[in-house]
């Protein structure tokens, strides 16, 4: 933290200030809340900084407009950065064909990618709460731009995998940030209609990734031209980024404002970041640490992280049974069998539209009836509770029907269900997320997506001798019976959530 003058330093002292938490008021907006310390609570000191009523700084009191606009463009970035992860997979063959690469090296283009999804949310998150979002989106983008350019001009196997590993590790900012931004700037009552514009698009950039990248092959373009293409998508994005989005965690933003009004002669002035010194030592620990501590402190975020993690994972393992089913179980092309995760893509959004059309409004009932007390977070399971059952049915679907016996149609509409139940589950669980960790959900979205990626690295690995040795049926069955075990968790959480939520160190919703 910076250093402040001796005067303001002494009026925190003489107050005793020494610690805060979060609160969640009647309108469900986060407010802090002082813990009394002796005869005195911050209440009391004049010099302490907040937003003012209205206060224009609030991110939550910006216009709607202004609002919505950060939330699509919170949702790009993350399909920015998903459309990357599976683009490889249409232009397979291309690598091959250049670089003589093996089936497995030619999967490990994509699993690198999402293996840097593990490393980037260690940094990114944290970091995010330490310096803002800004400043993190802008340097990753920057750097992420510049790895694009370099899968582009690459000559070699090692310069390939390389860079994706790398290109992942900084295209993971927005998996972690952009949950972060948007609970930064709507609050609890509005939050799920940004989160579910927000929630498709992890699976919407996977979908489309190979239809595009198969249709490049099969045009006869160079493989390069689709990292051209991901270069111009990733820097228009930045430039979107530099020049449009503001800083929004309100921590920061109260110390801009602390070191503003300091600047203009009120030199006792002091935002709550500002309370508690860190050593670097400390400020090391808490951005690579925490993540962790609170993944294995936190048993509600750890179940909602396994089963999370199961569904990512099974997502990218769909980039290798796809073409086991389409390209060599029906004879499809690499463009015709790109078009094949699109059910994928257009099940997650028939899942929005349902969301906003039934749920969203339930939700701001739930929120009037309430009032004054918040919305318990085990509202938000509910969906959870439709989507694990359709989720597990789905996987059967597509295990029986996706014999080259077997019209394309059925594993193709199998595909809609899956993604209708890989977009609610999503979306109820971030919204679960965030409303139990509210000021560090950053960290708790950051463990989440390391252990996401982990398994969305790991599991295209083993997907093709899977597929090959068991067979597509008996393979995706086995997806299924694993799917099936995995349904209790979101009923357990509508049972015990508020039992297990006073119990953690780390929730804010109690």
């Amino acid at each position: 933290m910076s250093a402040r003058s001796s005067s303001w330093s002494d009026t925190r002292a003489h107050h005793q200030v020494q610690s805060h938490n979060m609160i969640v008021n009647s309108d469900n907006t986060s407010q802090l809340e002082w813990k009394k310390e002796g005869n005195v609570t911050v209440d009391e000191d004049k010099y302490l900084v907040t937003f003012d009523i209205d206060d224009p700084k609030n991110p939550q009191n910006w216009s709607d407009a202004r609002r919505w606009y950060l939330t699509f463009l919170a949702g790009m970035l993350v399909l920015n950065a998903t459309f990357s992860s599976s683009a490889p997979s249409g232009i397979a063959d291309a690598l091959v064909e250049e670089f003589g690469l093996s089936e497995e090296v030619v999967t490990l283009t994509i699993s690198l990618f999402v293996a840097g999804y593990c490393v980037g949310p260690l940094l990114w998150g944290p970091l995010s709460e330490e310096l803002g979002r800004r400043p993190v989106f802008i340097f990753s983008f920057f750097v992420y731009t510049m790895f694009q350019i370099g899968m582009a001009l690459s000559k070699n196997t090692a310069s390939l995998l390389v860079f994706r590993f790398l290109g992942g590790v900084f295209a993971a900012s927005p998996l972690t940030n952009s949950g972060a931004l948007i609970s930064d700037i709507w609050d609890a009552r509005t939050r799920g209609n940004a989160l579910a514009i927000f929630t498709v698009a992890p699976f919407v950039g996977p979908a489309l990734g190979p239809t595009v990248a198969g249709f490049i092959y099969v045009s006869g373009t160079s493989w390069r031209w689709l990292f051209w293409i991901l270069t111009i998508f990733v820097g228009v994005c930045w430039i979107l980024i530099v020049f449009t989005l503001p800083e929004t965690y309100a921590p920061i933003l109260l110390l801009q404002k602390a070191r503003h009004m300091r600047q203009e002669g009120n030199t006792r002035c002091y935002a709550p970041m500002e309370v508690t010194e860190k050593t670097l030592g400390q400020q090391i620990e808490n951005v690579l640490a925490r993540p962790f501590q609170m993944l294995f402190q936190e048993p509600m975020l750890l179940a909602a992280t396994a089963y999370m993690s199961f569904v990512y994972g099974c997502l990218y393992l769909l980039f290798e049974a796809f073409p086991i089913v389409f390209t060599e179980g029906h004879g499809f092309n690499a463009g015709i069998s790109g078009l094949m995760y699109l059910p994928l893509m257009l099940g997650g959004v028939m899942a929005v539209i349902i969301y906003l059309l039934t749920f969203s409004p339930r939700y701001e009932r739930e929120v009037r009836r309430c009032s004054p007390d918040p919305v318990v977070p085990e509202f938000r399971i509910e969906m959870a509770l439709i989507a694990a059952p359709i989720y597990a049915a789905s996987f059967f679907w597509f295990a029986w029907t996706s014999s080259p016996s077997i019209s394309f149609w059925a594993p193709l509409i199998a595909g809609g269900a899956m993604g209708f139940g890989i977009s609610w589950i999503f979306l109820s669980l971030f919204n679960y997320i965030i409303d139990t960790y509210l000021m560090t959900a950053a960290s708790a979205l950051a463990a989440n997506t390391v252990a996401r990626s982990l398994f969305g690295a790991g599991f295209p690995l083993f997907a093709n001798q899977m597929y090959v040795k068991l067979g597509p049926q008996w393979a995706s069955s086995l997806l299924g019976f694993v799917s099936l075990a995995m349904v209790p968790i979101p009923f357990i959480f509508f049972k015990f959530g508020a039992k297990l939520r006073e119990k953690s160190k780390h929730a804010v919703a109690k």
